[in-house]
């Protein structure tokens, strides 16, 4: 299993404080946003970590981050010349793949649990991770029927469930070719939810229930969010030491 961390995107919900720096660069409380997701990859024992970022702030990443021998990893760097969305994104990733399965991870998301067990597991397929939230129409939505999703739907203006598709996803080899056969969406981007919808079709999804916090830290309120519950989290585990 190899580790996708993908890191682009221009942050415009979050006003002037992408201006001059990525997004995922930005504090989540103690530590910048790409290590909490960066760690959910190397907890799982992942080794091989492909960082994806945009041309304008890659040099910051590769300074943060550095070859990953301080985090007992390996650290590779490629760049999404420009935004294509998260499918055309990974389709980067295809020659470090070479075959192997991948866990991807959106380099905005900080997640409270912990995925070493879904990771370590994972066969052959899909797997995609759902959090229960009110403000699901913000994100994909699955639809749950007999313990099997059955669709996945983009941003619904009307959600069908309060299931969000939070922005970890486990993929083998042939999520490569799905993104080849993808047409872009009405925003001319390439949706991963379009991927996720094949292997749906396909019988080869599965899925598993996020259960502690989860949040996107994408726009000022999330951002927040996502720092307070880290705060809270470390005084947690200060306290208990």
């Amino acid at each position: 299993m190899k580790g996708v961390l993908l890191c682009g995107g221009t942050g415009s919900r979050l006003g002037m404080l992408t201006k001059i720096t990525n997004k995922h660069l930005l504090p989540v409380y103690s530590k910048p946003m790409v290590l909490h997701p960066l760690h959910i990859l190397l907890d799982a024992g992942i080794k091989d970590i492909l960082i994806i970022s945009g041309p304008e702030h890659a040099g910051h990443f590769l300074r943060l981050l550095g070859s990953g021998k301080n985090f007992n990893a390996r650290f590779m760097y490629e760049i999404q010349d420009e935004a294509g969305g998260i499918a055309q994104a990974l389709s980067i990733a295809k020659d470090f793949a070479d075959n192997d399965n991948i866990a991807v991870i959106l380099g905005d998301n900080i997640f409270e649990d912990n995925f070493a067990k879904d990771i370590k597991n994972f066969k052959t397929g899909a797997k995609i991770f759902l959090r229960k939230i009110n403000d699901a129409k913000r994100f994909g939505v699955a639809e749950i029927k007999d313990g099997k999703v059955v669709n996945i739907e983009e941003k619904p203006k009307n959600p069908k469930t309060n299931y969000a598709v939070t922005g970890l996803y486990l993929y083998d080899a042939k999520v490569f070719d799905i993104i080849k056969r993808l047409k872009p969406s009405a925003r001319g981007e390439l949706e991963i939810t379009d991927v996720n919808n094949h292997y749906i079709k396909n019988n080869e999804m599965g899925f598993s229930i996020v259960s502690g916090f989860w949040s996107d830290a994408g726009t000022f309120d999330s951002l927040f969010n996502a720092s307070k519950l880290i705060m809270e989290k470390e005084k947690k585990t200060k306290n208990a030491l």
